[in-house]
């Protein structure tokens, strides 16, 4: 799942604004609220304050506006407190290392296996959030370790509340891979080929509702906006659209495959396609200690495909499979503290009668920071 600008050169580095997720749209609201009320304030309104109180007395429309913003607050973000509670802080600093690699794991008909592994893609980051909307530097510092001249791109985009979640992501590898297996399957050997002969991209976008939203908390798992206090799971349920174009070049591999592949193959293998899918999956935060939560999510994914696989001028309809697991183990010190460490995989199946391709998005974060409040 795939996506993002070519061009990245030694000097690679990315500035994200990021909506990190649980509540960004309080942070927009108030800022729309308060300006909203100064054009509209009783001339009596002398001192300026953003507490929902003071704005409220500001005249009958700020009064409305705070009334709206505190329905929309309760409807869409309100929680059972014996499980989950706020943090009671505006703010927070924090700092983050993510790691992540793509595997791609061709089985062909005929017996052949050919398992590819990338390097790592390694970035350390440095955020200030108001209210769950942050802005970041992110330094990708993975080209001191692996050399790379150009660097393969990720981007994340998460938001929930207590009753849904939107994902989106992409992703793009034109830098290359290692070839760690290859042979047939009942005599596959390992080698350590490098292979770049490889233009991979995806994107996808999922909308999901959480069914047991008063006592799970998703945002208290992955993004440290919320604590867990109990343990709960809960069912999710929704759409996933998502789309993928991989181009390989195997010209460099045409000794190693010899007539292994597919008959009807060239040397440039190419997939491209647009899936629409339902997801269905389950999540559950079990807090085993006061401050710990250990958050494990499994949400497969079945739909249909538009797309084609080597014959561009060939469209079909077909069967499509995915999957995302995660995990996470949160670590809250009197709210004010936080530690957390994340993992993901994000698999996706391409097939046709000659062969299946198995295609895997692996991420790890760390991430570690400190809530407070300035009024």
């Amino acid at each position: 799942m795939l996506q993002q600008s070519p061009d990245t050169t030694t000097k690679h580095t990315n500035r994200h604004w990021r909506s990190a997720s649980n509540g960004w749209h309080r942070g927009i609201l108030l800022a729309v609220i308060a300006f909203l009320a100064l054009g509209t304030a009783s001339p009596r309104a002398t001192a300026f304050s953003l507490a929902l109180d003071s704005i409220a007395e500001w005249g009958k429309f700020p009064r409305f506006c705070i009334g709206t913003y505190r329905w929309g607050a309760r409807f869409f973000n309100s929680y059972d407190s014996t499980y989950v509670e706020g943090s009671g802080k505006l703010f927070n600093v924090k700092t983050r290392v993510e790691s992540w690699a793509d595997t791609y794991n061709f089985r062909f008909s005929n017996g052949y296996r050919m398992e590819m592994l990338s390097k790592p893609t390694t970035s350390l980051g440095f955020y200030l959030t108001y209210m769950a909307v942050s802005v970041g530097y992110d330094l990708n510092f993975s080209k001191f370790f692996n050399g790379a001249q150009r660097a393969r791109k990720k981007f994340n985009f998460q938001f929930n509340c207590s009753l849904f979640a939107v994902d989106y992501y992409s992703i793009h590898n034109d830098v290359g891979t290692t070839i760690k297996y290859i042979g047939d399957s009942k005599d596959m050997h390992k080698v350590n080929i490098d292979f770049s002969g490889i233009d991979t991209s995806s994107w996808g976008i999922d909308l999901y509702y959480f069914f047991n939203h008063k006592h799970y908390s998703q945002a208290a798992a992955f993004s440290y906006s919320k604590i867990q206090r109990k343990s709960s799971g809960s069912l999710y349920a929704g759409l996933s659209f998502w789309g993928q174009h991989y181009k390989f070049d195997f010209t460099s591999l045409a000794e190693e495959l010899g007539e292994a592949k597919p008959e009807s193959w060239t040397y440039n293998y190419q997939v491209k396609n647009k899936n629409y899918a339902l997801k269905i999956g389950y999540a559950y935060n079990w807090v085993f200690h006061p401050g710990w939560a250990f958050c494990i999510s499994e949400a497969p994914t079945i739909g249909i495909r538009e797309g084609y696989i080597n014959q561009p001028d060939q469209n079909r309809t077909t069967f499509s499979l995915s999957n995302r697991a995660r995990i996470s183990l949160v670590y809250n010190h009197k709210k004010k503290w936080f530690f957390g460490v994340v993992g993901s995989a994000d698999t996706g199946l391409i097939y046709d009668k000659e062969h299946t391709l198995i295609g895997n998005n692996l991420m790890a974060e760390i991430s570690a920071g400190y809530r407070f409040n300035l009024w």
